[in-house]
């Protein structure tokens, strides 16, 4: 069994008296979708901003390829190869789907952008996740809401992510642009980037899912791997916050 890119290791983070995250542990491995499930309220928002690097935590561990690491920012996560797509997704709606792919990291022919292999990498990098754009000078914003979580997890992909994690990348979509973007995960995961897939959508965890974690006020209940759980018995822990411990002794096995 190939070891985690990321490990994190009885994480806690206190704001003062509020404990955010009490002893979470969390890893994924390079090829896989780890799907982080909880409800609004279960610590989701600040496990990203920990692994992230934007909260440093009060107490344990994040290792990262066997190193112990210590983030100071955003940038040093995204440095070390931790790529994360908020569902905000920090786009500039009336600028290009080129300037929103590359922004600020344009390729440079002397003092000017090299507009020519800009656009061409974003087209033939769009292409790679299963959208043809018709111009890579169209208005980001002109684009479908899966289209442009594909642009940002494309972008993420192209400057070097060994880890991507999506934050709720389906939660306002359709039920064509949701498969879509579903489609797009499978095919990073493909290409050998580990995927940490955050959701409250048992049944889109499930279409791209390796394993299974499941957050309730800032604990992790237990992780299963794909055909150890079913989506009923997801949503169970989701709703209830019954202990994965528990739940094995129904299912007769290890979870």
């Amino acid at each position: 069994m190939a070891d985690p890119i990321v490990h994190m290791e009885n994480i806690t983070k206190h704001f003062g008296p509020v404990i955010a995250l009490n002893g979470v542990s969390f890893d994924v491995k390079a090829g896989e979708c780890h799907c982080l499930l909880g409800d609004n309220g279960a610590g989701k928002s600040t496990f990203i901003k920990t692994m992230s690097g934007v909260h440093k935590p009060t107490s344990g561990e994040i290792m990262f390829e066997g190193q112990k690491m210590n983030f100071a920012s955003p940038r040093d996560a995204m440095e070390a190869g931790i790529a994360t797509v908020y569902q905000d997704l920090a786009m500039i709606p009336l600028m290009s789907v080129t300037r929103n792919f590359w922004m600020g990291r344009e390729p440079k022919k002397g003092f000017f952008i090299d507009f020519d292999k800009a656009n061409s990498t974003t087209m033939s990098e769009m292409k790679k996740m299963g959208i043809n754009l018709r111009s890579p000078d169209q208005a980001v914003g002109t684009l479908s809401g899966g289209e442009r979580q594909t642009v940002a997890i494309a972008r993420a992909v192209y400057f070097g992510a060994k880890v991507l994690i999506l934050d709720e990348p389906t939660s306002a979509l359709g039920v064509r642009q949701t498969s879509n973007v579903l489609a797009t995960v499978d095919r990073v995961r493909k290409s050998g980037i580990g995927v940490v897939f955050i959701t409250h959508n048992v049944r889109h965890a499930m279409a791209v899912g390796d394993r299974f974690t499941v957050l309730n006020r800032g604990k992790t209940l237990g992780t299963a791997a794909r055909g150890e759980i079913t989506p009923e018995e997801l949503q169970d822990l989701m709703a209830g916050g019954q202990e994965m411990a528990q739940l094995e002794g129904s299912l007769g096995g290890t979870v």
